[in-house]
């Protein structure tokens, strides 16, 4: 995939778990796990806003480009 998602690392440099950040941004624990593993086909701009809101973080600390460009029927 060529946005890598580093939202595990965030969570755990600030001590929070995935059931917590799924409350406060109010998704299920399902949908932010498929956040986290990489598999979300896509996100809204509210939902990148709370995280990021109650993380304390940037877009870019939890989104990264790997300067590839990713083919949809690639699966």
């Amino acid at each position: 995939m060529a946005i890598q998602v580093h939202l595990e690392e965030i969570l755990l440099a600030r001590g929070m778990t995935s059931r917590e950040l799924s409350a406060k941004v109010g998704i299920t624990e399902a949908n932010l796990s498929i956040l986290r593993s990489g598999k979300a086909r896509g996100v809204r701009f509210g939902t990148i806003n709370k995280i990021c809101y109650y993380l304390s973080c940037d877009v870019g600390d939890i989104l990264k480009f790997d300067g590839n460009l990713e083919d949809d029927d690639e699966n």
